[in-house]
């Protein structure tokens, strides 16, 4: 019983020495493609939602797994028929980035490194699509990312244009504001290039939320929104009718669009005049003297409420006709009557009175010279007055100048 356990401790010696010898032996020549690899590439959202069509960004980031330096091919291994995409970095197209080992003081200095952008065809039919991107940095040291993207009709989360009130209505001559919201549910930030299709003569100005100053772009930060006034500015004689402005924001990757809808309700414009242009006229002191005006609604709506009122020298009596005209149809002209008496003491000269016509909507006004003149009897008495004295004078010289 003895020998039997010693024999055991000598095989159990033996075999123990056996495992050591081949593992100096051996334990060299263990693959290298057991090795971890000395690359990793990854994106923060490698599962995405969008409609066909569109064109999606994945912000690539790399990492040196085995503390060197990597210059790394890029290429997209895997991609459905008709698709296409690109890798890019700054603002250019690229094929190779340089992944540095990261240190205490650059623990990210892969991140974000590439873009890779994703063109979708627009006939692309609703389903779930994969896509393989490869990081190849040589010697073996390779990294694979799978990307997956399902194609819906309506994209999960989309981002969106939209007004809280599309649809306005007013005078021509009114400035419209509209506040809008651009929403960004993408995972990056978005910079929107802003436009209006408006008629011609039709001015349309963006200005965001809080500020001042009309811009041309707008940035928003991912999974954000941004206020934004859209100003609207119609041709001083534009028609009565409904206008519809279309409105776009688009990004690289975004297009977004919405409606605006201006009412105009009329056009309103007045004129006061007179029938045949003139706006002088003669009058005496403490004598009525009258001229007619002639009132014209220019616009394409009725003019209700009409009131005529005047501005003369102190001491004129102004009235009229009728001065209030409860409607004038849109291209009519009706005739008033003024009437303008000078003071008593009015001294011979030109003069001015303002003569105006306005309700909520128009105003007009025109200013007429008045020229006051002396009395015509006045001057006939001071011609009798003369020739009386000259006869007087002609007795006195002919009965004692012989003297």
């Amino acid at each position: 019983m003895k020998s039997v356990n010693v024999l055991n401790r000598k095989s159990g010696a033996g075999l123990m020495a056996a495992s050591m010898m081949a593992v100096m032996l051996f334990g060299s020549s263990v693959p290298a493609s057991a090795a971890e690899s000395g690359i990793d590439m990854s994106t923060d959202y490698p599962g995405v939602t969008v409609k066909a069509g569109q064109t999606i960004s994945f912000d690539l980031d790399f990492a040196s797994l085995d503390g060197e330096g990597h210059d790394v091919s890029l290429s997209a291994d895997t991609l459905p028929e008709e698709w296409s995409g690109y890798f890019k970095g700054g603002s250019n197209e690229i094929t190779r980035v340089h992944v540095g080992a990261a240190t205490a003081e650059t623990p990210d200095a892969g991140d974000g490194l590439a873009t890779y952008n994703l063109n979708i065809p627009a006939e692309t039919a609703e389903g779930v699509y994969k896509v393989e991107l490869k990081a190849d940095a040589g010697s073996g040291d390779t990294d694979t990312l799978e990307l997956e993207i399902a194609v819906n009709e309506q994209e999960n989360g989309a981002s969106d244009f939209s007004s809280e009130y599309p649809e306005q209505q007013g005078a021509s001559g009114t400035s419209f504001s509209f506040d809008t919201t651009i929403v960004n549910n993408r995972g990056t930030g978005e910079s929107y290039a802003l436009s209006a299709d408006a008629p011609a003569g039709w001015q349309v100005t963006f200005t965001p939320s809080g500020e001042s100053t009309n811009v041309a772009s707008l940035e928003v930060e991912a999974g954000s929104s941004q206020g934004m006034t859209v100003n609207v500015v119609p041709p001083e004689k534009v028609e009565k009718g409904d206008y519809t402005i279309p409105v776009s924001a688009v990004s690289a990757n975004d297009t977004l669009s919405t409606e605006l809808t201006v009412s105009i309700t009329g056009t309103y414009d007045v004129a006061l005049s007179t029938p045949d242009g003139r706006l002088s006229f003669d009058a005496y002191a403490n004598k009525e003297s009258s001229v007619t005006l002639s009132v014209t609604n220019n616009g394409n709506v009725d003019l209700t409420n009409l009131n005529l009122t005047s501005s003369a020298p102190s001491g004129w009596e102004v009235t009229f006709s009728e001065s209030t005209i409860d409607t004038l149809e849109a291209g009519a002209t009706k005739e008033v009557t003024a009437t303008v008496m000078p003071g008593d003491n009015v001294v011979t000269g030109d003069y001015v009175t303002s003569i105006s016509i306005s309700n909520d909507e128009a105003s007009s006004s025109a200013e007429f010279r008045v020229s006051v003149k002396t009395p015509t009897t006045w001057g006939f008495a001071a011609v009798a007055i003369i020739v009386v004295l000259v006869a007087a004078l002609g007795v006195i010289f002919k009965k004692y100048g012989r003297r």
